[in-house]
């Protein structure tokens, strides 16, 4: 199989990528474009689609993966070709939960011999993700993390980040509607939505998610004092659905989200600000290349 690696242009430059590029060409061919500016993405993903190619490589962090997702999301199902993921990021976190190693040499060998699965994705508004949208407090810290500082500490600049940013954050009030439950009025820290486990640098949010299930997990962190902490602690610890007094998990096929303010969100690492939302699952809408026992997706799930 020919691929065609998309890679984030501020990523082309590093030597052991290059090195890992030329290693495998050795043995497999594979074409490279690289990004320049806003829009490329897409671009990109329609030019090797008009030549033919049925399986792409996107190299880059969750933002990068984020663009293509919308991408393919614009294209009628049976245009979408099959991708893969190198990952190249700060914190990878969906690449980390699908168990796609960070070595680019195996991340390439994985998208040139791995079988492509059928897994889900979310609509919001006009927007796409595949891993988790955060909202409110946890938005706000991925939003507003120095670059710099993810470089320099990873993933844990955002724990870090957070703790700063946690001495003055407001709640954010607003309702939720979910299939099944009464319209409910809350004030929120913070929230996600997630179609896979993790987000914010290696947080397991939703230990329970699978991408091919059809289903949002949502976790929700109501308002708390601090001498509370301990026990919002133990419950997001228990995991058990819908049954804390500041943290509430569910599990749907979607949910709206009205809040009395803007309130920002974090869609697989790309920051927007809304106070309306749809969260619809468009289930097995993507053509994914994912490793053997890939713990995202279902043990009963059919291969393409």
């Amino acid at each position: 199989m020919s691929l065609r690696l998309i890679l984030n242009g501020k990523k082309a430059g590093e030597e052991s990528l290059r090195s890992a590029i030329s290693q495998f060409r050795r043995s497999h061919p594979l074409q490279v474009r690289c990004t320049f500016e806003g829009g490329d993405i897409n671009r990109l993903i329609n030019e090797a689609i008009n030549e033919q190619c049925t399986r792409l490589v996107i190299g880059g962090g969750d933002g990068t993966v984020n663009e293509a997702i919308n991408a393919l999301m614009k294209l009628p199902f049976e245009q979408r070709p099959e991708l893969s993921i190198l990952p190249l990021g700060t914190a990878n976190d969906f690449a980390t939960a699908a168990g796609i190693s960070t070595v680019p040499l195996k991340a390439l060998q994985l998208a040139q011999q791995g079988t492509a699965y059928l897994v889900d994705t979310v609509k919001v508004d006009n927007h796409a993700f595949i891993n988790v949208a955060s909202a409110g407090f946890g938005a706000q810290v991925t939003a507003t993390t120095p670059v710099q500082l993810k470089n320099l500490l990873g993933g844990g600049a955002y724990t870090l980040a957070g703790l700063v940013q946690a001495l003055s954050f407001k709640p954010y009030g607003g309702s939720v509607e979910l299939p099944g439950v009464e319209k409910e009025q809350f004030k929120i820290i913070a929230a996600a939505v997630c179609n896979a486990k993790q987000a914010g640098g290696g947080q397991i949010l939703a230990p329970d998610a699978l991408i091919d299930d059809g289903l949002l997990d949502v976790v929700a962190f109501t308002e708390f004092d601090f001498s509370d902490v301990a026990q919002v602690i133990t419950e997001l610890t228990n995991n058990v659905k819908n049954q804390g007094r500041w943290v509430k998990r569910f599990q749907v096929p979607w949910l709206k989200w009205h809040t009395d303010e803007s309130m920002p969100l974090n869609l697989d690492g790309e920051p927007i600000t809304e106070r309306l939302c749809e969260f619809i699952v468009k289930a097995k809408s993507v053509r994914l290349v994912l490793p053997e026992h890939c713990s995202l997706v279902s043990h009963n799930h059919k291969l393409i």
